[in-house]
């Protein structure tokens, strides 16, 4: 059974797969942002125009969900690092895993509830921030009454739920891939000689090829549903 390497530091438990698995994608996506952003010119050159391309992918995301100017001006860069940083998490266990014995050090770090988890925290955190600032804390917190009283309840459990759904659709995803590709290079290699080790080898690449295009589409789902959330934040109805 995989084991993630956990240590205590000052009383909390730190998850040193996570951190390292982070980390590695952190200095990835800031590479390819300075290595695409290079000698920026009037006439773009092949790298500056994969790298505004992006930009305006993430910005097409970012104004078709928030109405308000104010708050996309400030989400543009949110929305671009999010969606580039999640990609590359995505993608990492599935060319690479270091493990030793059963213990895991380098994996998709996506496919740990806490990661998603913190990331939806991180919108749902903006989303407080860019209402409170529009409608002041008074008609902030008004507008969880809207249109009736007895919404309240309601309301109040669409935010958790909106939590839960947001980082569990993303960790489930990532999970499950991670799973059935171990399942496929370990259970069925060797479960009857070369036979099935001949099949597990194109299984693998074209789960692999799947993964990748799963890994892309909920890193645009994740992005999409948190700048739909911060908009709803920011506008009334």
């Amino acid at each position: 059974m995989e084991k993630s390497f956990v240590f205590k530091f000052i009383g909390l438990d730190f998850d040193l797969t996570g951190i390292i698995s982070s980390t590695l994608m952190a200095l990835a996506v800031l590479f390819i942002c300075i290595w695409l952003s290079r000698k920026v010119e009037m006439k773009p050159n092949k790298r500056q125009n994969v790298f505004e391309y992006l930009l305006d992918f993430t910005n097409g995301i970012l104004k078709s969900n928030v109405s308000d100017p104010d708050a996309q001006n400030h989400l543009s860069l949110y929305a671009f690092v999010l969606f580039l940083f999640i990609w590359f998490m995505n993608q990492l266990g599935m060319f690479l895993e270091v493990k030793v014995d059963d213990w895991v050090f380098v994996k998709s770090p996506t496919a740990d509830p806490v990661a998603t988890m913190s990331f939806a925290m991180m919108t749902l955190l903006l989303s407080f921030t860019f209402g409170i600032q529009r409608f002041g804390v008074g008609g902030y917190l008004k507008n969880y009454t809207q249109p009736v009283g007895f919404m309240l309840p309601i309301n109040l459990i669409e935010e958790f739920t909106n939590f839960l759904t947001l980082s569990l659709r993303l960790y489930g995803n990532i999970y499950a891939g991670e799973v059935l590709l171990t399942l496929i290079g370990n259970d069925l290699a060797h479960a009857g000689g070369p036979f099935t080790l001949i099949l597990a080898a194109p299984l693998a690449m074209i789960w692999q090829g799947f993964s990748v295009f799963i890994g892309s589409i909920q890193a645009y789902v994740f992005v999409t549903l948190s700048m739909v959330y911060i908009g709803r934040k920011v506008t009334t109805e």
